[in-house]
């Protein structure tokens, strides 16, 4: 299982300081969608310049023109982008023939599907993403009540190539490893710590 970090910062100086400080412990660098709203599609060239030896993430959570969206993320330097699973399934499918175009991957999004999310995450598989991101955002973390299981006994009953995002840590990675995610995305566990490169290293120990 890959360690993905979500750099959930909106300047780009800020991103970059914390992929420096992260980069020996994860395998993925995320750049969020408020960071790429903030700085544009140079953030994701400069991202891959500073780390050429990870998987640059551009989770731009594309809605609309799929292939168009996902085409100007590649060309920038991302390895992976976002489609959301919610989206039109020729938005999904446009994505994908953007990702055969450059030989690289797109995950869908499962943020926002709740209702008959396991049918939905087996609909968007067979439309050719990589892998499907099951994932509660952070409005939906902060409810009472809220739990990671839901998102791994999903991801188990799918029986699809998935990853994690929401509410990933120390104490949660090893049940994340144990359901058979793909990548465990951590975000606030790391960059919200008085010590992110600490707190990777932390997470990264869990996994191998």
């Amino acid at each position: 299982m890959k360690l993905q970090v979500a750099l959930d910062v909106i300047k780009l100086d800020a991103a970059l300081t914390l992929a420096r400080q992260v980069a020996d412990a994860v395998d993925i660098l995320e750049l969020g969608t408020p960071l790429i709203k903030s700085v544009g599609f140079a953030g994701i060239t400069a991202i891959k310049a500073a780390h050429p030896d990870k998987l640059v993430f551009a989770d731009l959570k594309t809605a609309d023109a799929g292939e168009l969206e996902a085409g100007l993320a590649f060309e920038a330097g991302a390895d992976l982008v976002t489609v959301m699973g919610a989206a039109d399934d020729d938005t999904v499918r446009g994505a994908v023939a953007a990702g055969r175009k450059y030989g690289k991957d797109v995950v869908a999004d499962m943020i926002t599907v709740a209702d008959n999310r396991v049918a939905r995450i087996r609909e968007v598989s067979k439309l050719g993403v990589s892998f499907v991101e099951i994932h509660a955002g952070l409005d939906e973390q902060a409810r009472p009540g809220y739990t990671i299981q839901a998102l791994l006994d999903d991801g188990r009953e799918a029986g699809v190539p998935f990853s994690i995002a929401g509410g990933v840590n120390v104490e949660s990675i090893a049940s994340v490893k144990a359901a058979g995610a793909r990548v465990a995305v951590a975000g606030g566990a790391i960059y919200g710590a008085t010590d992110p490169g600490a707190a990777a290293r932390a997470l990264k120990s869990r996994i191998n």
